[in-house]
């Protein structure tokens, strides 16, 4: 038994700009706070997972926007939390120290209102046991940063510029959907410095309550993400793959993952590793479901984790 269970956990490691990752599933910025939420789940274990990307962090702390900040939506979420949090310090000082590096990999989500911002964040997440950034461009529920940096080239090439000169730990960049040409974007980020790519963050929404004919959402707009999203994030993963194989950036494929067939189209269109989120709400159990989902579709086909990741190119 424990023979193959040593099958089971190789034949779903990956590498990833360096570091190797037990599984190829990323639990989401937002979704695990700052990764402690889903260790109180009986029979949650982050060896299940490959990485978890902390809460979005800024450089002071941040009380984020006003309720109501989440509402279900049919097959999604919209969510504007805004971006919640104590502060890089706190984070560096108090939550860093409380976490287990030797059970998975954990990446810090930087943000920020200006270029200066994501920079110094940055450079205090360096000197720190982090594994890894990933640079926070394309958040749409706050009034300052995030989408306004995400949807413009030149501003996203220029935080990526800034933080990549703050650290030598890897960066990934986490990219819009709501822009005009992803592909463009993702070429400057690549030029920029940055080391792999998170495709996609969120898309902008709202909801209305037709009582008191008013948004719902405090912020008006929010992030849908959820099951509604996944053919946008599987297209802009297949846009963004060849220049991202080009350059051998690897791509954490997200949006709407839910079940092993869902991170295995992913993989197919070209991410190395694929990010589950909002599925934990209701599944906080989903992630050994897609491992296994994952596992017994290598053996079926006989092949290795590396050549299902972009096969649909050599398909062609």
């Amino acid at each position: 038994m424990s023979a193959v269970l040593d099958s089971l956990s190789h034949s779903l490691i990956v590498e990833f700009c360096g570091l190797q990752l037990q599984s190829p599933i990323v639990l989401l910025s937002g979704c695990v706070g700052f990764g402690e939420e889903y260790t109180r789940v009986e029979g949650f274990s982050n060896c299940d997972v490959g990485a978890i990307v902390l809460k979005g962090t800024t450089l002071l702390p941040r009380l984020g926007n006003p309720a109501h900040r989440v509402y279900e939506t049919p097959m999604g979420m919209l969510n504007a939390i805004g971006l919640q949090n104590p502060g890089v310090d706190h984070v560096v000082r108090n939550i860093l120290p409380a976490l287990d590096f030797t059970e998975t990999r954990f990446f810090a989500n930087v943000c920020g209102s200006t270029v200066e911002e994501y920079a110094e964040v940055t450079r205090r997440f360096d000197d720190s046991p982090i594994d890894a950034m990933e640079i926070n461009i394309s958040c749409p529920n706050v009034k300052q940063g995030g989408v306004q940096f995400g949807n413009n080239p030149d501003m996203s090439a220029r935080v990526v510029e800034a933080c990549r000169a703050a650290t030598k730990k890897p960066l990934i960049t986490k990219l819009s959907p709501n822009q005009t040409d992803i592909k463009e974007n993702a070429r400057r980020c690549i030029e920029a410095g940055t080391d792999a790519l998170s495709v996609i963050n969120t898309v902008m929404g709202m909801a209305i309550d037709v009582e008191s004919r008013k948004p719902v959402i405090g912020n008006v707009q929010g992030g849908l993400s959820g099951p509604a999203i996944k053919p946008i994030a599987l297209l802009k993963v297949h846009q963004v793959s060849e220049i991202a194989r080009r350059h051998r950036v690897p791509i954490i494929g997200q949006g709407g993952i839910q079940s092993a067939q869902d991170a295995l189209e992913f993989m197919i269109a070209g991410s190395t590793a694929v990010g589950v989120g909002t599925s934990l709400f209701y599944d906080p159990f989903a992630c050994k479901k897609i491992n296994a989902g994952i596992t017994g579709y290598l053996q079926r086909h006989a092949m290795p984790l590396s050549a299902l990741v972009a096969s649909l190119h050599s398909a062609h």
